[in-house]
């Protein structure tokens, strides 16, 4: 049961040695949110996760979301963002997928705490008799299994290292003051006292807004929500304040004498022009000194050294060449739910030196029928298509807009524009082609005709269609590349296999692979079985490439996803001088010993 942990984390030896001078101690920053939600508490936890790293110190972290569902799995992208998945299977909040990116690490489905989460272990726990008889509450049973598992992550290697981290970064999801938090804000109350002052730093972010046309900048909501923190026992060691502008100094001076914080522990994030600046903006606050002074680890650290976060904000600053990504998907109406694609095209375009330009291309927009009903948006629509260096269709479920993938995915087969196509992505592709290239007129999914006498894709199975949560082929799996000489396969580096991450219930099925491949459709990845279809490839195609998993969760700011970085090369023009680099780098590779 993905509930059950192990609490003996917390006995087990450290090496480091200020940990040792701390008589075992983790070391805890909690980062919660007021006023309003979205300020960038992720984004936030994350930056202030890659500084303390930078001094030195090993990091982990955990996120806390309050509300009733077990995971992310079952919840829309349009109520949460995207749906993030990790090595182990879990389907866990998109901000997990910000602390993996920044601190290059590889978190598990218990670094993502929810209430859903907290009270089914505890009601197990009831059920097998574990309380003897006592009346189970929110206080003390509740909290206390919040702060036994904050404990017991806590000790998670995440880096790959043995042994526990140093420093554990927390972030409290939602807004102080919210109902569904209490129990949290009350374990994580606890949890301060019995750690101690020198083993616990609460960072709250909050909003300085500037109202009217004078533009003053109004510290009274941070003040409230500073008041409405310390009423439920907790008390802000730094404030994190949010702004469109630098804050002027008499305005940090007002919420030090309101909020009862050292001026030197205000840190303000203002906007930026990237958020790789966010790291760079707390290290010149000093927020590491003021966090690790609050820590007592400060005589231990060393200087920060961001000097690749540097070069890499800049970078990213000063690209001028754009390059056009067609995003062809069922939810454009915000960007959070494909927000790990957007950020691994952003990696493999900063590692070309180009400018993403993302085209929002809504599938349903392209069909047959919204020409009818709407040829304004449909020609708007075909005009963005027709106008992009590349194609991209992300994963999704539902049948809405799948029409249109299946138009987009065609128009770039039969225009040599190229194009990649992630999990559904990869299965329209193969369906378009059965249907164009084959004859099978109804050629389709079985997830959209079960009745169809050509079922391109199939139902998996060992799936379930009578629960949906962590239901699908979840997690890093293996894919056996079953030729070097392809196009995928060289842009992994000419491995003969790769792990990347799945989330489906649906595949290609393995009866019409001879009939596909015969027409150069190829399917030069597969599970280790051989009967898994992964990776897609078109004979003869500049770059026609499906793959069954998701790259995307993998990638990281300069180790850019390899099939993205191939459509990047692809769509700028730079893909076959690349490979036959890469070729010749092989070709010249001292032979082992």
């Amino acid at each position: 049961m993905c509930c059950k942990l192990r609490i003996d984390w917390i006995v087990e030896c450290r090496n480091q040695k200020f940990i040792e001078l701390e008589s075992g101690r983790m070391k805890y920053v909690l980062v919660s949110g007021g006023v309003v939600s979205g300020l960038g508490k992720g984004v936030t936890a994350s930056s202030i996760g890659v500084v303390l790293k930078a001094c030195g110190l090993r990091v982990t972290s955990i996120k806390i979301d309050p509300y009733l569902n077990t995971d992310a799995g079952t919840m829309s992208p349009f109520e949460h963002g995207e749906v993030f998945v990790l090595d182990d299977g879990g389907e866990v909040d998109l901000d997990l997928g910000n602390y993996e990116r920044f601190l290059d690490v590889t978190l598990t489905r218990n670094n993502n705490i929810t209430t859903g989460k907290i009270y089914q272990s505890v009601i197990d726990n009831e059920r097998r008799g574990n309380y003897l008889g006592k009346t189970v509450q929110v206080i003390p049973h509740i909290t206390d299994a919040i702060r036994d598992w904050i404990i017991a992550v806590a000790g998670i290697p995440v880096d790959g290292k043995e042994g526990p981290a140093d420093v554990c970064v927390i972030e409290l999801g939602g807004t102080v003051g919210d109902i569904e938090s209490m129990p949290f804000i009350e374990s994580l109350r606890q949890l301060s006292y019995s750690v101690g002052p020198e083993n616990f730093c609460l960072v709250h972010v909050s909003l300085v807004p500037v109202i009217g046309v004078v533009g003053e900048q109004k510290t009274k909501p941070t003040q409230h929500s500073v008041r409405e923190l310390r009423a439920l026992g907790l008390t802000p060691h730094l404030l994190a304040c949010r702004s469109s502008q630098p804050l002027l100094e008499n305005t940090k001076e007002k919420l030090s004498q309101f909020c009862h914080v050292p001026e030197s522990n205000i840190l303000n994030i203002y906007d930026v022009s990237n958020i790789w600046h966010v790291p760079l903006l707390l290290r010149d606050q000093k927020a590491h000194e003021a966090i690790m002074k609050q820590l007592n680890i400060l005589s231990f650290s060393k200087t920060p050294d961001l000097e690749e976060w540097t070069v890499r904000a800049a970078c990213y600053d000063n690209l001028t060449t754009p390059i056009k990504i067609a995003m062809v998907g069922k939810y454009t109406g915000l960007s959070d739910s494909y927000l790990s694609v957007l950020k691994a095209l952003l990696h493999a375009c900063v590692a070309c030196s180009l400018k993403l330009s993302v085209e929002w291309v809504a599938a349903s927009d392209l069909e047959d029928e919204a020409a009818k009903e709407r040829p304004d948006i449909h020609a708007s629509a075909w005009k963005v298509l027709k106008g992009a260096a590349g194609v991209l269709v992300p994963g999704g479920f539902g049948d809405r807009g799948v029409q249109g993938k299946i138009l987009a995915a065609k128009y770039a087969r039969e225009n040599r524009i190229p194009y990649l196509g992630i999990c559904l992505g990869m299965q329209i592709a193969v369906i378009e082609f059965a249907r164009s290239v084959l004859g099978l007129e109804d050629a389709n999914s079985a997830e959209f005709d079960p009745e169809t006498q050509h079922p391109c894709v199939i139902f998996m199975p060992e799936g379930s269609k009578t629960y949906m949560g962590s239901t699908m082929r979840l997690g890093s799996r293996t894919t056996l590349f079953r030729t070097a000489d392809c196009v995928t396969a060289k842009l992994y580096g000419n491995v003969s296999s790769v792990d990347e991450r799945h989330r489906h219930r649906y595949e290609v099925n393995p009866i019409m692979v001879e009939d596909l491949e015969k027409a150069d459709l190829m399917f030069v990845g597969r599970d280790e079985s051989g009967n898994r279809m992964e990776i897609m490839e078109l004979v003869g195609h500049p770059f026609y490439v499906g793959v069954q998993f998701h790259p995307e969760f993998k990638s990281r700011p300069g180790k850019p996803s390899a099939v993205f970085l191939g459509l990047i090369l692809a769509a700028s023009g730079q893909l076959d001088s690349y490979l036959n680099n890469v070729g010749v780098q092989n070709a010249t590779a001292p032979s082992p010993t």
